[in-house]
């Protein structure tokens, strides 16, 4: 049965209050906003958050006649996410002032997307909030990752990458010494340093993985799964690129190891990544299609039983 759609002056007046709240955190956050802009600008670690809140604004969209099927004002409900927010912003400008800024803004935005979120179920209520779950968390990966953390993940992707990197150049036949993140070839010496660890076309890729389980996968556990095949596969395709690249330098032409392939050949073998990846969304979609008609199946089977039994009931009575 097909949703019944809002009424049209329900749906001006609560867009319209839902309006003048944005302007309002427009108001109250806007120069943290300008500087998490200038960060995604600047530097390319953080170059996603800009597309974050276009896709959560067009998830919503999407699904607009179930999100605001039967919106409802509901001051209770979005209290603790407003206090909560407005708090957390408070503490960010006062007890976290001796954070680095980078840390300070990501406690501003997590502080930033609680509000947002609390002014959603002010002004549509808790059935809108549920039916639009997926895009209210998705503004989550606006919050920058601390400083800490980014190190963490760039050490972990350096290493994987480097092992990955021995293992291809041993199959592959190529003479090499490896110590750390460097390798010694034949002639030449590489290292993989902290620019080479794949971190922005990681980003990318688990944040699209996220993206791709929402829209084509049912269970919670196959997204789960396909998001988190996104790490070992960035790994191989890093060393694929490494690999490709140190070859070409060493037999080829050693221009290939500083040229135009070296800086801009992200993209190209970003496709190896959705070799592996696109296979793997098929056949979990084909095992959510296999277990959807066994159940079918099996419903089918039991409801004659059932209704005979039904039946049997009846002449008793």
């Amino acid at each position: 049965m097909e949703p019944v759609r809002r009424k049209p002056r329900l749906l001006i007046a609560h867009d319209l209050w839902f309006g003048v709240f944005s302007i309002l955190s427009l108001l109250l956050f806007g120069n943290y906003l300008k500087v998490l802009v200038q960060l995604s600008i600047r530097d390319d670690r953080y170059s996603h958050i800009l597309l974050i809140p276009i896709i959560s604004a067009f998830l919503i969209y999407l699904h607009r006649n179930r999100v605001f099927i039967n919106p409802l004002y509901c001051f209770s409900k979005s209290m603790p996410l407003l206090v909560v927010g407005i708090a957390l912003f408070y503490l960010a400008r006062t007890r976290f002032s001796g954070l680095n800024s980078n840390d300070r803004l990501c406690v501003v935005m997590l502080a930033v997307i609680l509000v947002w979120s609390g002014g959603f179920v002010l002004c549509y209520g808790v059935q809108s909030c549920r039916a639009a779950v997926f895009p209210l968390l998705f503004l989550l990966l606006m919050v920058p990752i601390p400083a800490v953390a980014l190190d963490y993940i760039i050490l972990a992707l350096q290493k994987g990458s480097a092992v990955m990197t021995y293992v291809l150049l041993k199959l592959l036949g190529v003479p090499v010494l490896w110590r750390h993140f460097k390798f010694l070839l034949p002639g030449v010496e590489i290292e993989i340093a902290k620019e080479c660890s794949g971190i922005r076309s990681s980003l990318a890729l688990f944040i699209t993985s996220i993206l791709t389980g929402h829209l084509f996968l049912r269970s919670n556990w196959r997204k789960v799964v396909f998001s988190l095949v996104t790490v070992p596969v960035v790994v191989f395709k890093n060393a694929v690129r490494i690999v490709t690249i140190s070859c070409l330098g060493v037999y080829v032409d050693p221009g290939f190891l500083r040229g135009t392939l070296h800086r801009y050949s992200g993209l190209p073998f970003s496709l190896v990544s959705l070799v592996i990846l696109v296979p793997l969304l098929f056949a979990l979609q084909r095992g959510e299609t296999c277990r959807s008609d066994r159940v079918e199946e099996i419903d089918t089977r039991e409801s004659p039983a059932s209704a005979q039994t039904l039946m049997q009931v009846v002449e008793r009575s």
